[in-house]
């Protein structure tokens, strides 16, 4: 395909070479560029070809081009666009995403360029000097949707166009009124606000007043008088459905194939497959409320414009509303919603066709003078300062055991750790936890690991972020603050090192333990009489680690050292692709696991047979260099629940004004994902958000493959950490503003100031002495501390998940069992009675009354929390008070009575094993 040939517009020549916004109109027939004063002012007659360019951290170019229609341009102008819009994409290589915009019905995404909004003016656009039309100033009324972006809309200046549902901007001459229906969000009220500081800029040079106006106040403020007068004075709005228009329906998914001729012919439904895209040949995927046209990248160019006015021609003999969304995709550039719709997907990466076509347009620029950047380095920066200190605990059960200093940074594959770091921060000392969730760990130390961590950190003060991470999964971050560390296989035998854990006996988990005597299974724990092998891997001697792997040469991969000990032998094997640095590692780490080893050095290809023997044979290995995936941008997503079903939905452009404190929200950072929780958000535990991620992990939005022990931060608002706001041009005095969102912006936009130091979220939290296990372990049978609901079951019931509400995911189960799936991790616990004579016996009555102050009876299946029949009307919080005496003593193996006599967090782990927490 030809690149800025004498077939492309000469208007298109050095387009998409810088990042930013290019934008071109038709007049009269020609493309003509928009100036950049006049970026963001559509015009309602005019038809505008839009080009997004973005560099991605992994160092290609993004291209996203819109043609964006008035709903007053002509046929002629808007087919042009069209045309235009696959021109350009041509000039780019075909790398790019095409998209339709019509007129009040954009794309969030095309929204999300423009904020805080587009308001279009009446009118055609023209580049003749003076003559620019539509600035004649009027009395506007306008309506204000959506939460991130906004989509502004005039409406007739009448007291009918007002509604109980929606947010209204009344634009006078000296005076701008909000107008804030009455079930309106907080979240719209807010990103009107916007909008109106907007027009006061722009249209008023920022030299007006600003009056908001609540529905049903009547009386006591001038404002509320001036605005109902100029409607002829106030008359009740009636009363309207708060669903604010139609719902959609889910309509079935037909793929046609579109000839050379422009005909559709059906050739599948629903049930759809990758394989039955040809690259020769054209599509069309009609979903309903979006239609998307897939193009193979054997197509001519005649072809996909075929294709185009097909699908165009098609929404408009089916007289589809104006909110279908038409989006253009060539093939190896479908995006995650395309790609949702098909059973399966393949997950290797189609990179070819981008990559040719950005090469080939990488030296057009290059020769235009133009710098294109290659490929960077992994980023291996700490954004936090990682001399602080440093705390390891191993799980055992209900029980910890705090490790030595000199034996922290040695973890063993069959534990589980709690991970305390803490650091100088900007203005106090912050803190960091990890669940570290060993490979060949059991199940009941895992849910363990996570309830215990989410105890600490609840009564822990200053809000410290918190993650859940798994073996061979650790975040960069994890080991920065390590800095050197070794993990052995398998748990630590009390034989090896039996001063370390004086109150355990057998110096392993009691689950690990009872798990081998169970299973017979073969424990492979590292001691110095048995072979082992390690990999050594690492950036430098402050981020290093050894890892245990399996001592067969199928383990050994030719980008990577490694150190074999074989009884009194130690070997050193160093890969053929590895570098000076590596050899610099493993010098290190041969010192730190046994400085008196002498080890033989053993270069990849001159092994002697002694190795090979140890290794129990020779056999392949991969001798391939290792590639770095490409660094991908991260993507933010909100969580929204409405009646039992969770949806998420993508925010484009993303900055820290999009950290709304009602909002639940997802930083995708494709290895790692941080759940960022609003100050003023509904989320009531650490525990709960955590939930949340792994749901938003299981849904794979992205269709990226995200593994479900991909790292899980929770992190809450005013308490972000560096490794968190990196991601965005960070302002802390935004992060500790008080108020909801609306009142942050109306104070911003009359100038006053709302920050200081946040307040804590009420009932999230309560103080203890000290924020680690041993400062708890006193408490942990009292209601204070101990007592966190372990997941968000009551709220998430029945509920599915879905995205841009075209598909869904069903609820998982509370996340303890759901991570590690199999048995649940608390079947077979054993009762365990409180161990503390000082117990405050408080705490375990005000729950014995259940026994008998409940008389509603209901049977098991329609009380647990994934019942496809759930009960209603009943405290969700006490599911096992509402069964029998006989199916109480049945599930959950002990009389009621006996039950609430145990500690909350024991409970807790026991309802939850019978889906009943």
């Amino acid at each position: 395909m030809a690149f800025y040939s004498k077939d492309v517009d000469p208007v298109f020549h050095g387009a998409g070479a810088k990042p930013g916004l290019e934008i071109w109109c038709i007049e009269k027939l020609r493309l003509v560029p928009v100036p950049k004063s006049s970026i963001g002012k559509f015009y309602s007659g005019s038809a505008y070809v839009v080009l997004s360019t973005s560099v991605l951290k992994s160092g290609p170019t993004q291209h996203d081009i819109h043609y964006w229609l008035g709903n007053d341009a002509n046929e002629v102008d808007s087919a042009l666009a069209s045309d235009k819009a696959l021109e350009l994409d041509a000039a780019l290589g075909s790398c790019a995403v095409q998209y339709r915009e019509v007129q009040g019905q954009e794309t969030e995404k095309f929204l999300s360029y423009f904020k805080p909004c587009i308001i279009p003016v009446e009118g055609v656009f023209t580049t003749q000097e003076g003559a620019l039309n539509g600035d004649t100033y009027q009395v506007t009324l306008l309506t204000c949707k959506g939460d991130h972006v906004a989509h502004v809309k005039e409406v007739p200046f009448s007291r009918s166009s007002l509604n109980h549902n929606d947010v209204f901007i009344l634009d006078t001459a000296s005076k701008i009124f909000l107008f804030c229906g009455c079930n309106s969000s907080i979240q719209e009220r807010a990103k009107s606000l916007e909008v109106v500081q907007y027009i006061k800029e722009n249209k008023h040079s920022g030299k007006c007043e600003v009056a908001t106006i609540e529905d049903g106040k009547l009386v006591g403020d001038s404002d509320v008088g001036e605005f109902w007068s100029l409607f002829g004075g106030y008359a009740p709005i009636p009363r309207d459905s708060a669903l604010g228009g139609p719902q959609q329906v889910d309509s079935p998914v037909i793929l046609f194939w579109i000839s050379l001729q422009g005909k559709l012919s059906q050739i599948g439904s629903d049930s759809l497959e990758k394989d039955m895209l040809e690259k020769n040949k054209c599509y069309m995927l009609d979903c309903g409320a979006e239609v998307f046209v897939w193009m193979g990248r054997n197509t001519l160019i005649t072809e996909r414009k075929t294709s185009i006015s097909a699908a165009e021609d098609f929404l408009r003999k089916q007289e589809r509303s104006n909110g279908t969304h038409l989006t253009f995709l060539t093939e190896g550039l479908e995006t995650s919603i395309f790609k949702s719709y098909f059973n399966s997907w393949p997950q290797t990466a189609e990179t070819k066709l981008y990559d040719e076509g950005r090469e080939k347009v990488a030296a057009i620029f290059k020769h235009q003078g133009y710098e294109v950047k290659e490929l960077p380095e992994e980023d291996v920066q700490s954004y936090i300062n990682c001399r602080g200190t440093l705390k390891v605990w191993r799980v055992n059960g209900h029980e910890l055991s705090l490790l030595p200093a000199s034996e922290q940074t040695k973890l063993y594959s069959g534990d589980c750790y709690i991970v305390q770091y803490t650091y100088p921060g900007t203005e106090r000392d912050e803190s960091l936890f990890y669940a570290w969730l060993g490979q060949g760990s059991v199940l009941e130390d895992r849910a363990d690991a996570v309830f215990h961590m989410d105890a600490i950190v609840d009564s822990a003060r200053g809000d410290p972020v918190m993650a859940q991470i798994a073996q061979n999964k650790e975040p960069l971050q994890f080991f920065l603050i390590f800095q050197t560390l070794i993990v052995y296989k398998e748990a630590l035998q009390y034989l090896i090192l039996p001063f370390l854990f004086h109150d355990i006996k057998g110096g392993i988990s009691a689950g690990y333990k009872k798990f081998v005597a169970e299973t017979g299974v073969d424990d492979y724990t590292y001691d110095e009489k048995k072979t082992a092998l390690f990999r050594v891997q690492g950036t430098g001697p402050e981020n290093m680690q050894a890892i245990q792997v399996d001592h067969v040469s199928s383990s050994l991969n030719s980008s990577y050292c490694y150190i074999l000990q074989s009884g009194t032998s130690v070997f050193t094997w160093i890969g053929n692709l590895t570098s000076s640095k590596d050899h610099d590692l493993l010098d290190r780490m041969i010192e730190l696991i046994n400085p008196a080893w002498q080890p033989i050095s053993v270069r990849e290809g001159s092994e002697p047979d002694s190795f090979w023997s140890s290794l129990g044979g020779k056999t392949e290995y991969p001798r391939e260099k290792e590639m770095k995936k490409f660094i991908e941008d991260p993507h933010l997503f909100k969580f929204t629940c409405t009646e039992g079903d969770f949806k998420v939905k993508e925010i484009y452009s993303f900055t820290q004004d999009d950290l709304t404190t009602e909002d639940v929200l997802v930083l995708d950072c494709h290895k790692e994902i941080y759940v960022w929780i609003g100050r003023h958000s509904t989320i009531k535990s650490k525990q709960e958000a955590l939930n949340l991620g792994l749901k938003f992990l299981q849904t794979n939005i992205l269709e990226e493959e995200l593994s479900l022990e991909a790292p899980i931060y929770v992190v809450t608002e005013g308490h972000e950490p560096p490794f968190f706001t990196c991601f965005f041009e960070w302002d802390p005095s935004k992060a500790n503003m008080h108020g909801n969102s609306f009142e942050r912006k109306l104070a911003t936009l009359k100038g006053k100031t709302s920050s200081g130091t946040a307040p804590s979220r009420n009932a999230l939290k309560p103080r203890s002495r000290e924020a680690t296990p041993d400062g708890l372990r006193s408490r942990s049978s009292s209601s204070n501390g101990w007592e966190r609901s372990f997941s968000p079951a009551s709220t998430v019931s029945g509920s599915h998940l879905k995205f841009s509400d075209n598909y869904s995911v069903s609820s998982p189960t509370p996340v303890a069992r759901k991570l590690f799936t199999g048995s649940s991790p608390y079947q077979d616990s054993p009762v365990i009675e409180p161990s503390s004579p000082s117990t405050n016996e408080n705490s375990h009555q005000i729950d014995a009354n259940e026994t008998s102050a409940n008389s509603l009876i209901y049977p098991y299946q329609r009380l647990t929390v994934s019942s496809t029949e759930p009960v209603s009307g009943i405290d969700v919080t006490k599911r096992e008070a509402y069964l029998s005496e006989e199916e109480f003593a049945e599930k959950i193996g002990m009389p009621k009575g006996a039950f609430y006599k145990l500690p909350k967090w024991r409970q807790n782990k026991l309802k939850m094993a019978v889906d009943l927490f």
